[in-house]
């Protein structure tokens, strides 16, 4: 097979400007096309970019929060007010910006108390347990372990419920909500229930297991 020259005193014509250059001094590009050293550009990186993945999404060894636990609402002093209505005794509760809904089953509990080891009850959870709310107007069942059944709003003694559509002002659902008592009110608009009372749900859960 025969040999090319070394092109050491040859000339060569650049396909960029169109000058001659030493031969020895041209070279390829990524193109095609023989231009000087001098004219040389490499290949703009953006025509052949590299393969980006996705971005990562989960981290390694999570920890997720855990859902939150229904919980007890403290509730204000005196948070109860008794209604009479056709012969029914209701019981207007204020829990302010309480979150729950027309037909949840609310429980009440009187303030807590320090308890010892080893003592019964559904609510013994962590040595702690709950007094009785006090009797007011003759309104004695607010103790009752099943809960009750509450609607929004706020009742009166002519059976209007008010706040049950309002935004706006201390009647708001968001505010109160009443439950029906099986007692028998002997006055009515009186309020009772003392400090520290809360409202929840039925059964509590262990907090430290």
């Amino acid at each position: 097979m025969g040999k090319y020259a070394s092109g050491k005193h040859a000339l060569a014509i650049s396909d960029r400007s169109g000058m001659a250059f030493p031969y020895t001094e041209m070279v390829r590009e990524w193109n095609g096309s023989l231009v000087h050293i001098s004219e040389f550009e490499a290949k703009q990186p953006q025509l052949q970019p590299k393969p980006v993945g996705s971005d990562p999404q989960a981290l390694y060894n999570p920890r997720p929060q855990p859902e939150s636990k229904t919980s007890l609402i403290l509730l204000g002093n005196n948070p109860f007010t008794s209604v009479i209505y056709s012969g029914t005794t209701y019981v207007n509760v204020f829990s302010e910006d309480h979150q729950r809904a027309a037909g949840d089953i609310v429980r009440f509990r009187g303030p807590p108390e320090v308890i010892s080891a080893g003592s019964g009850g559904a609510d013994a959870r962590n040595l702690q347990s709950f007094t009785n709310i006090p009797t007011f107007d003759n309104v004695s069942d607010l103790n009752n372990a099943n809960g009750f059944t509450i609607a929004l709003g706020q009742i009166d003694s002519s059976g209007n419920v008010t706040g049950a559509t309002t935004t706006d002002s201390l009647t708001d659902p968001i505010n109160y909500f009443y439950i029906t008592s099986t007692s028998n009110a002997t006055t009515g608009n009186i309020q009772g229930g003392g400090d520290n009372c809360s409202a929840g749900p039925v059964t509590l859960e262990v907090v430290n297991g």
